[in-house]
């Protein structure tokens, strides 16, 4: 199953190619309409083997994968295209959430992931979120061991913070979303967003936890709210990381 828009007129920028990968035949239909009503051009596969097979043909610009499939399922479909150097960006759907389950994706190369049942919009959203960010034959900054932005590296591997090569110290939940805002670079992130992927089934904290971290970590790395180099205030949304991201040796 294929669907395709016609070919763009010369002098237009042709519409970002998503092949979409799920066994589930009324999500495809539903996503692939909703996509292509978004501006995308979309693609279908019904499992692994078969996104596998037809990648190299399809040459998509970003693969929607869902984990749970017959005869390959979406983890060892993105293992193995990473395992061959593919780094074409992969948002995964799941049906599991939490925290370990978030770094469990990331790790294993994927650029986001959505939990089952989400809004399509929010697709969309992440979707285009990625593919600004998306570098074209570079192994993705979820999947990277270490982040540096300017002065600012992390090791993810040893949940460590230097600025200027000097440990900075951090409590494990502001860690967690100066890691998430680094491999969401130039996103704005809601605090909602961040408690869900932070804090998970602790929601009942409430958002003002958020705002309480992000104090804390504009102050471990002297970033000044207002004149910010890292983390900048996005009003009545959440936060967004403003610094270029790059991997950092290792």
């Amino acid at each position: 199953m294929k669907s395709r828009y016609p070919s763009p007129a010369p002098g237009s920028q042709a519409k970002p190619h998503i092949l979409l990968v799920d066994d589930e035949a009324s999500i495809t239909s539903t996503l692939t309409t909703f996509l292509q009503l978004s501006g995308f051009e979309v693609s279908v596969a019904q499992n692994g083997e078969q996104a596998l097979e037809t990648l190299e043909q399809l040459r998509p610009d970003l693969i929607v994968l869902d984990v749970l499939m017959p005869r390959l399922d979406g983890r060892e479909t993105l293992r193995r295209l990473r395992g061959r150097g593919d780094w074409t960006p992969v948002i995964l759907l799941t049906q599991i959430s939490g925290t370990a389950e978030r770094i469990m994706a990331l790790e294993e190369g994927a650029d986001d992931y959505l939990n089952k049942p989400f809004d399509p919009q929010e697709l969309v959203v992440r979707i285009r979120a990625v593919l600004r960010r998306a570098r074209p034959g570079i192994r993705t900054l979820s999947s990277a061991r270490r982040l540096t932005s300017g002065r600012l590296m992390i090791d993810r591997t040893s949940r460590r913070v230097f600025v200027d090569g000097a440990e900075i110290p951090l409590t494990p939940k502001a860690f967690a979303i100066l890691e998430y805002l680094m491999t969401h670079p130039d996103e704005v992130i809601t605090r909602e967003r961040l408690l869900s992927e932070i804090w998970g089934w602790e929601r009942v904290v409430g958002e003002r936890v958020v705002d309480t971290r992000i104090t804390e970590l504009r102050k471990a790395l002297a970033d000044d709210p207002a004149h910010p180099r890292y983390v900048e205030t996005v009003a009545g949304q959440g936060y967004r990381f403003i610094g270029d991201v790059d991997e950092a040796p290792t």
